[in-house]
């Protein structure tokens, strides 16, 4: 089965080719390849964006630890699904442990598996509708996809955006934007395949009409298994197939109406056994309308299901079905900018466990409703003064209060320096509360009804320079304080392995993110990004040290990433990516170095054909505690644009 996908794959590449050379290019299309050739370091600092203040913004004034990928990084870098893309965002840390499942997180805390402790600080948004998983707080990255080209850019924040976002957005925010159906007018198809990887998407859009665009999208992901230590397959082969739509409607200049979702169903494989199905479904509706003198309006509204079964491999089963509210509204009063909103979420779960592994009860409707504001004044022409707060109701915790505060100085039309104090939680979840293991008859970890929310006091101070048209730094200098943390304890019950979470870690992480970049010349340039992170987690006194510090996770003591992007012909790209990742604490996971690379020969402005490779350093490597060695991937490519 495996030869015939990658003999279909290759096959259809050819048909693309085939197609593509008897087909004459729009202007636009020949436009759009030509903008992907290169972006200085100017329009860089241009780039508006929305996460920080949810308000748009250059990013050259946006008080914040923010990176942006663009869609060019995106496209030049060869990323084929959103873990490697985040990659690309020197202010992450990104771990794959198989073909299929991820580790991401910013400024630590990124988990311990064998404590059961995951990565479950960072909220990650695509088009306004978060992806976590609420049973955890974490991230299932083998469910969300994206066809590369559709991404407009994705903004990446390190450190809490809770006041806007809520809570579990305490270490970072992620937030995946995608380009309007009008702006990918025509047809596209990406076809990549190798030995053993397959990425194949394609795309139909158009107008029907002046005032509506509408989208056609699929995307087919197979991955062969990866190895185990002894060398041996690890048999966890990974297959994902997503369609979805997207319509936009204008029906006056001030309203722009959205409607777009998304269907789809995979299979990971299990080691020694058959595969866990997944699949999910999503709908999004969206208006914005711009008031004029009394500002702009969005509301939204998304439902989306997702699903695990395991049964086949002796696990369980679930699935959550999530409805969302939104309602925020813009507006400037003189020096003020003001922005506030409110929503609601529900969230409705069933869970079929084992006899080892289960939840009382299997089923819960978790509520969340939320109320924040934010305002912007401007103390004089320089210096900006930011200030919210956001009331939030979380299930199990009752009400959160999240404020924060910035100070923004515009020393000069290219230097922007800030600096921000912010409080973030995360609120417990059935995995805290509900949770039941057991050992033969004795229940050996059960949830506690007193977990309370972990929380967060962060101190930053930034600064984001220009100091000529082709050099850029951004660095940020951050400390945070941590309380509550999860620990492992021991219940009350007689048995000897007895045991519950309780909140009895607390300490800080501090450290310094920086990134800068370099255009050498019209055709070269280098971006640079290095994370030093040091860590102090100590227990309570109420604490009973089972395990460790290091079961909030094993975070390297630093990571360092280097890109060159190249044109040094007129239709050829030439990226390479470096990145050099530190030991992980308390494994036995050595510091590594790796490198991915793509060059990309544009043969007409409809064609181009490229080749990528991932892990080209090494024939394999390990990332995380416990993940499989991940293998040397090397794949060709076909794209057409119509």
């Amino acid at each position: 089965m495996a030869s015939r996908r990658r003999v279909s794959g290759i096959a259809g590449g050819v048909a693309v080719a085939l197609v593509a050379l008897c087909v004459p290019p729009s202007a636009a299309r020949a436009q759009e390849v030509e903008n992907l050739r290169g972006m200085s370091i100017d329009d860089l600092a241009e780039v508006n964006v929305s996460s920080v203040s949810k308000t748009d913004q250059p990013l050259s004034d946006a008080a914040g630890s923010i990176y942006v990928i663009s869609r060019e990084d995106i496209i030049r870098s060869g990323a084929a699904t959103l873990p490697e893309m985040l990659r690309l965002a020197p202010n992450l840390q990104v771990y794959q442990k198989s073909p299929s499942d991820w580790v991401i997180t910013a400024r630590g805390l990124n988990g311990n598996s064998t404590a059961q402790s995951y990565s479950n600080k960072l909220l990650v948004l695509i088009d306004g509708r978060t992806v976590y998983t609420p049973l955890f707080s974490g991230v299932y990255w083998d469910l969300p996809d994206v066809l590369p080209d559709d991404i407009d850019r994705i903004e990446v924040i390190s450190g809490p955006g809770a006041t806007l976002w809520g809570a579990n957005a305490v270490n970072g925010v992620i937030n995946i934007i995608t380009r309007r159906s009008s702006e990918t007018k025509g047809l596209y198809a990406d076809v990549r395949a190798g030995p053993d990887r397959q990425a194949i998407g394609a795309r139909l859009a158009g107008q029907a009409g002046d005032d509506l665009s509408f989208e056609l999208h699929g995307r087919y992901l197979h991955e062969d298994a990866f190895d185990l230590a002894s060398g041996g397959s690890a048999k966890d082969p990974w297959r994902h197939l997503q369609g979805g739509f997207k319509v936009d409607w204008t029906p006056s200049d001030a309203d722009l109406l959205t409607l777009q979702g998304d269907l789809f169903d995979g299979r990971d494989g299990q080691p020694g056994s058959t595969a866990e199905n997944i699949s999910g479904r999503n709908v999004v509706a969206r208006w914005n309308r711009n008031l004029g003198s009394a500002g702009q309006l969005h509301a939204q509204l998304f439902y989306d299901r997702i699903g695990r079964d395991s049964r086949a491999v002796g696990g369980g089963k679930f699935r959550t079905d999530t409805y969302d509210a939104e309602l925020q509204h813009n507006l400037a009063l003189g020096s003020h900018s003001i922005v506030w909103g409110v929503g609601t979420r529900d969230v409705d779960y069933v869970i079929e466990g084992t006899p080892n592994f289960f939840f009382v009860p299997p089923h819960r409707n978790l509520f969340i409703a939320d109320a924040f504001a934010q305002d912007s004044v401007a103390l004089s022409s320089a210096l900006t003064f930011v200030g919210g707060i956001k009331a939030e109701h979380l299930p199990y915790a009752g009400t959160s209060f999240l404020p924060e505060a910035r100070l923004a100085w515009k020393a000069g039309p290219k230097t922007l320096l800030w600096a921000s104090v912010e409080r973030a939680v995360r609120s417990p979840t059935p995995f805290d509360e509900d949770v039941q293991e057991r050992v033969a008859p004795i229940i050996s970890l059960s949830g506690s009804p007193q977990f309370r929310t972990e929380k967060l006091w962060s101190f930053e101070l930034g600064t984001r320079v220009q100091p000529t048209q082709t050099f850029s730094l951004s660095a940020t200098a951050f400390y945070h304080h941590y309380s509550d943390l999860r620990t492992v304890e021991f219940g009350t019950g007689p048995a000897a392995l007895n045991l519950t979470w309780g909140n009895n870690l607390k300490g800080d992480i501090y450290g310094i993110e920086a990134w800068a970049n370099l255009q050498l010349t019209r055709w070269w340039t280098l971006s640079g990004g290095a994370t030093w992170l040091q860590r102090n987690l100590d227990f309570t006194a109420a604490g009973s040290g089972l395990l460790g510090p290091s079961q909030a996770g094993n975070d390297p003591p630093y990571v360092v990433t280097l890109r060159s992007s190249m044109s040094p012909l007129t239709d050829v790209t030439f990226n390479l990516d470096a990145r050099a990742v530190g030991r992980l604490r308390d494994s036995t996971v050595p510091p590594y170095a790796e490198l991915d690379g793509r060059i990309a020969w544009n043969l007409t402005p409809a064609i181009a054909l490229s080749v990528s490779g991932t892990n080209l350093l090494h024939e394999r490597h390990q990332e995380y505690a416990g993940g499989d060695f991940i293998p040397r991937r090397i794949m060709g490519g076909v794209e057409l644009r119509y």
